[in-house]
């Protein structure tokens, strides 16, 4: 089988690395994958047998996405960076993959560059035909001097980059809404279709013995505020609805602030915290009602189940992302979006009652961003083969 090396590093939320897996499922039929991982390990994230999965130290950001840090205080940033790069360039010396897929890179993570440009440039020394990927998320997030950044991905990418794959839907959300040089671009641009976790088993049993409503903020190191409204509107709820309140924190949820909402949340029957579950998705197939951030993936599991959705952008960092996904499946009434102003515990319940009442429009768009990766990824391949 040829050999796929797939690299991924999600420095704040999970987003990032629940999608990079889901395309890694896709390709484990055709190529042997190593997966690696440059943030924090998950405890109980699924991972395809068949996949080698590299851990390196971890290393994560602060909130405004200023600063990198080691997940591991005793070593300093310069030591990290310095052990994960050798380490990159054995394992790519071990396994002279044919394909090296990187997730955001050069659109992202450019503080990673002191890796990834020596890692791209070893994979070419080593096998001259090896092909480098890039995966991109629909949404590029916009920067102060987005002249100086677009020609610098332009640079990057038409230095090292054979193909920029899209996990996205044109029709939707054009890359060029948020990256205006995509014609500068010399590789092959395809848009893949969103990338999407596959439906659980319909006949899966129910959850609880209890309508649900489900309430998520990904990997937990933000959105803070949004949970802190749930718990306070929780006892108003308990009179209105008979519904559970599932929350659900991320594994990224500081100690203290985990404890302090436990405690909020004593004395109410109608709601239970938990840190992370494998299954969110089983958990938003059976809910009358997901609150959530805007985040790609959570997003992708409302529109597939079609459950009613009420959606807080982050904001942090004045990152546009979540905002521009929000406002426009707002305005197709696929979704109510949470401002600030409504994180007021009488306004929020009013507004959870009002959204339960309501039909979510349906919506069609390309889901199969996993298939269609896997697809160009071979063509990929096949083209090398006859060149």
């Amino acid at each position: 089988m040829k050999r796929l090396v797939f690299y991924c590093q999600h420095i704040l939320g999970m987003g990032h690395l629940v999608r990079s897996m889901e395309i890694v499922r896709g390709l484990v039929n055709d190529f042997q994958v190593c997966f690696i991982n440059g943030g924090e390990v998950i405890e109980g994230f699924a991972v395809p047998l068949e996949v080698e999965v590299i851990n390196l130290p971890a290393i994560k950001t602060d909130s405004e996405f200023q600063t990198l840090q080691p997940v591991d205080a005793s070593l300093t940033l310069a030591e990290v960076q310095e052990i994960r790069k050798m380490q990159l360039l054995q394992v790519c010396k071990r396994i002279q993959p044919d394909v090296l897929m990187i997730e955001l890179f050069p659109f992202g993570r450019g503080k990673f560059s002191f890796e990834l440009i020596p890692l791209i440039e070893q994979v070419r020394s080593l096998k001259a035909c090896a092909k480098i990927v890039c995966s991109l998320r629909d949404i590029v997030v916009t920067k102060r001097d987005q002249a100086k950044y677009e020609q610098k991905v332009c640079k990057l990418m038409n230095q090292y980059f054979d193909l920029l794959l899209v996990h996205g839907d044109p029709q939707f959300q054009p890359l060029e809404e948020t990256f205006s040089r995509v014609r500068d671009l010399r590789c092959p641009v395809h848009y893949t279709g969103y990338v999407v976790q596959p439906q659980p088993e319909t006949d899966t049993p129910p959850i609880c013995d209890r309508p649900l409503i489900l309430v998520s903020v990904g990997g937990g190191r933000f959105g803070h505020e949004l949970l802190e409204c749930v718990v306070q509107t929780a006892p108003i709820l308990a009179n209105q609805l008979p519904h559970l309140v599932q929350v659900f924190t991320g594994p990224f949820m500081p100690e203290a602030k985990f404890a302090e909402l436990q405690a909020m949340a004593q004395g109410n029957s109608n709601l239970r915290i938990d840190r992370f579950t494998p299954n969110l998705l089983a958990y938003m197939q059976q809910a009358d009602l997901s609150i959530s951030m805007s985040g790609y993936n959570t997003t992708m599991n409302v529109l597939t189940t079609g459950v009613r959705a009420m959606i807080l952008p982050f904001t942090g960092n004045d990152d546009q992302e979540q905002t521009i996904r929000a406002a426009k499946l707002e305005q197709l009434g696929v979704v109510d979006r949470i401002s600030p102003e409504d994180l007021n515990p009488d306004r929020f319940a009013q507004k959870i009652i009002t959204c339960l009442q309501k039909q979510p429009a349906s919506i069609r768009f390309d889901f199969n961003g996993v298939a269609n990766t896997a697809r160009l990824i071979n063509d990929l391949i096949a083209a090398k083969q006859v060149a």
